[in-house]
Parts: C-alpha cells; sequence; structure tokens
C-alpha cells in the first residue's frame, strides 16, 4: 500500500470470528491499524456467554484469543453498541472498512402450535442465563420435575446436561453465584431430549456425548425402539468416524440393565420423534408435548408416520438452532439470517459490493460449524479485504489518527473499556474465586462490571 499511513480497519465484534480476523488481518502484508469493538464490556464472546460452564476445554479458547489480544497491535474498545454509540457513517469517518462480526444470538424460529406459551423457552436464552450474560435476567424459573429439550445438537445436550445436573458439581466451574442458587433448588426429575431423525442423524459430538454418561447421579435412558438405521444411516456411518462414535455410544447405553439405572435424576434420549405441539394454555403454562413419531426415508430423511404421544412435561427448551439479528445501515437477508454477502463482501440489494464493508463468522455464514471453523471462515474475508485495498494510493476515512475516534467516543459519553481496563476487571473474578479454590467467579451485574473496568489510573 503506497497511501502514508496505515490502513485503519475496524471488526466489530470480540468473540473468536472478531478476534481471529483482527489476527489474521494483522499478519497481512498491509500496513494496518486495527480497533476491535465490543457491545459488552467483556471480550471473547461465544467463549465467554454461549459455552456451558462445565466445558473447561472449550474455555481454553479464551487463553488463545487472550494472547492476540494482549500482543498489543489490535485495540480493543469494548462497551460500544454498535448502532446506538456508533453507526455505520460514524466509523466511515474514521475507518477505510469495516468488518462485522456480530455472531448470532437468537434462537431460530419453530413453528409448531403453543411454541409461545408460558414455559417454553428458546435455549439461546437459557445458556445466556446460566452463563451470566448482562443482557439476561438474574432470574429462571425452575420449578418443574419433568421438562423436555427440542433439538439433536451441541447446544441440547449443554442444556439438557446443566438441566439434569446437580447444582454442586458446578461448584469448580465459572458458575455465577445466582445460578447456582436456582439450580440447587431445582426439582427437577427426568429431562427428555427429543430429535426427530435417528441416532446415525444425530449433531452430537462424541466427546460431549461420552461425558453425558459420566454425570454423577445422572442415569442417561435410550429405547431400542427409538434405533433404526436406513442405507443414509448406513453410509453416514461407514464415511465418518464421529458419526460412527456417536452411534456407537448410543447403541452401548440400549444394553444397559434396567436395573442398573437407580440415579435420582434421569436424561432421557428419544430419536424419531418430530415435536408437533407444545400442550397447555396461556393461564397454565405448557402441560405438556406432543410428538409424531417419524420413520426414515432410505436416504437419511424422515417422515410423519400420523402416530402421536404426548409427553407428560411442565417446561420445553427448544434448540433447534440460533439465528442472525439485522444491523442498523447494513443489508441483511431475513430468511437466512446472515449479513448479505459473498464471500465475506457485503452486498447490497442489486448484489453490489457495499464498499470497504465486510463480514465473517456466524454472522457472515449463519450458524452452523465449531468455534475453529470460524478461522477459515475470517481468511476468506481478510483475503477479499486485502485484494480490494492493496495498492491504494488513497483511504477513504477523512481522520486517519486512531486518537480520534477516541476522543469521539468521549465527546459522546460512551464509556468504554480498553484493554487494560479488561485486564482489571478480569484479575478481579479471578480474586473472586481463588478462596474458593476456583479459576474465576464470572462478575454478572453490568453496572459492577462498568465501575470496575472503568477505574483507570
Amino acid at each position: 500500500m503506497s497511501s502514508n499511513r496505515p490502513l485503519r480497519v475496524a471488526v466489530v465484534g470480540a468473540g473468536p470470528a472478531g478476534i481471529y480476523a483482527s489476527d489474521i488481518l494483522s499478519k497481512t502484508d498491509l500496513d494496518v491499524s486495527i480497533d476491535l469493538f465490543e457491545r459488552l464490556p467483556a471480550p471473547f464472546g461465544l467463549v465467554r456467554y454461549g459455552v456451558a460452564p462445565d466445558h473447561p476445554r472449550i474455555k481454553l479458547i479464551i487463553d488463545a484469543l487472550h494472547k492476540v489480544l494482549d500482543r498489543g497491535d489490535i485495540r480493543l474498545i469494548a462497551n460500544v453498541d454498535y448502532g446506538v454509540d456508533v453507526k455505520l457513517d460514524d466509523l466511515r469517518q474514521f475507518y477505510d472498512a469495516v468488518i462485522f462480526s456480530t455472531g448470532a444470538i437468537r434462537d431460530a424460529a419453530l413453528a409448531i402450535e403453543g411454541i409461545d406459551l408460558p414455559r417454553s423457552y428458546g435455549a439461546a436464552d437459557f445458556v445466556s442465563w446460566y452463563d451470566g450474560h448482562p443482557d439476561v435476567a438474574r432470574t429462571w424459573p425452575l420449578d418443574q420435575e419433568s421438562v423436555a429439550v427440542l433439538g439433536a445438537g451441541n447446544v441440547a445436550l449443554d442444556v439438557a446436561r446443566i438441566l439434569a445436573k446437580h447444582a454442586d458439581d458446578l461448584l469448580p466451574t465459572e458458575i455465577p453465584a445466582n445460578v447456582y442458587e436456582i439450580l440447587k433448588a431445582s426439582p427437577v426429575k427426568d429431562v427428555h431430549v427429543f430429535a426427530r431423525r435417528g441416532p446415525a442423524q444425530a449433531k452430537f459430538s462424541p466427546l460431549e456425548l461420552r461425558e453425558l454418561g459420566h454425570v454423577p447421579d445422572v442415569d442417561v435412558v435410550v429405547y431400542p425402539e427409538d434405533f433404526d438405521f436406513d442405507e443414509g444411516s448406513m453410509a453416514a456411518i461407514s464415511s465418518s468416524n464421529q458419526t460412527k462414535q456417536v452411534v456407537k455410544t448410543l447403541t452401548d447405553w440400549t444394553l444397559k440393565d434396567p436395573a442398573e439405572l437407580t440415579a435420582s435424576r434421569r436424561l432421557h434420549l428419544h430419536f424419531l420423534h418430530a415435536p408437533a405441539e407444545v400442550l397447555g394454555d396461556e393461564e397454565q403454562g405448557v402441560t405438556g408435548l406432543r410428538t409424531e413419531r417419524t420413520q426414515l426415508n432410505g436416504d437419511g430423511t424422515v417422515s410423519g408416520t400420523g402416530e402421536f404421544h404426548d409427553w407428560n412435561v411442565g417446561a420445553v427448551y427448544r434448540a433447534v438452532g440460533y439465528f442472525g439479528s439485522p444491523l442498523p445501515e447494513i443489508p441483511f437477508d431475513e430468511l437466512k439470517g446472515v449479513i448479505s454477502n459473498r464471500e465475506g463482501r457485503v452486498v447490497d440489494l442489486d448484489g453490489e459490493h457495499v464498499e470497504g464493508v465486510y463480514a465473517t463468522g456466524w454472522i457472515k455464514r449463519g450458524p452452523v460449524g465449531l468455534i475453529g471453523h470460524t478461522k477459515s471462515d475470517a481468511s476468506e474475508t481478510v483475503r477479499h479485504l486485502v485484494e480490494d485495498f492493496e495498492g491504494r494510493d488513497e483511504l477513504p476515512a477523512a481522520h486517519g489518527d486512531p486518537q480520534a475516534i477516541l476522543d469521539f467516543l468521549r465527546d459522546r459519553g460512551v464509556d468504554y473499556v480498553d484493554w487494560t481496563s479488561w485486564l482489571r476487571l478480569d484479575d478481579h473474578e479471578k480474586s473472586l474465586g481463588e478462596p474458593h479454590g476456583r479459576k474465576r467467579i464470572k462478575v454478572v451485574p453490568r453496572d459492577e462490571q462498568i465501575s470496575i473496568a472503568l477505574a483507570r489510573d
């Protein structure tokens, strides 16, 4: 690049996708200055607020992300809400390019009757609650002995496991104190997970599924009549080691002697049961779930049989996927729940690239794949950004001084959180955990987070 100043890039969203994109961009041949914006006072997105607290291995990803930001060449500007504190026109004054990496935090819709009844919840909201997300209420109504979870992926397993697990077994984790107290008082005895397809089509990871069988005082119950394998299933098993391991674990559980199932809580896995209706009314809330028995069609898909079953449950959690949220001034695909883009370049209604605007992560491609998949996703977006700016003599942003955006935010009364402030909060959380032999106790109330983080010298 022949300009007399670095390329100024804003990345909006400080979760894994945004940090990976920033890291990859910083290692290109471009002379670049990167600011990483985050709506919340704390960085790390999904791995802080979207991973079950009893999955410390996944949370180790934070250590790698922490090292990227701790280098000092990528500047964190947190507690800044895009669309409220700054808008696209504002960012264009200070940055030549903007990458949006805001993720997907809404629950995907499930179009069945009764899904909006009281005590019918989205898994995303429940996950945010037990992870201490600042936007979510501190309470949750866990008052039912029998509950249903709809879905056949890892989020469904996380939700079911947290509901079934004894709260004391979560004490070594980062579980917030208010979440522990509510889980401790939960009367739950049975958690039912329903998958509309067969065992070979389940999207559980093998390790997470095996871990389910080692939860103290929780029996995993499966039903042999739910096990069917068509040609599509056998092809999936033979072609995927992951599918093979999942099916083996599930099949082994069918061989358990019912006399061995003596735990005080049970986690039931039901296959070939499609949710058809949430039963109840507005006054009583959820009183049950109706499912339709399905059958495999030969290619791994299923169709309904017309045979229905009613289950006596008092709450329903749908874990059927996440969905992106639209951003002000940014083209959005309402059907897919993503920013309209072509390989990371944001496009308008005519399919033309919106100059200088890009997307990466789940808001780019939808909520599929594991956290690590966002690296290759970010590489594609960054590659196009480099192609668009490499060799340009003139850069579009009017204010190339990195201090200008900070002055702008202060003038607007925005109390942004920088990396040094976050480290103070990080140390505070660790200090709360030390007396209890825990790595940290996550601070939940947003006001307290801000008061600690903004105690600048």
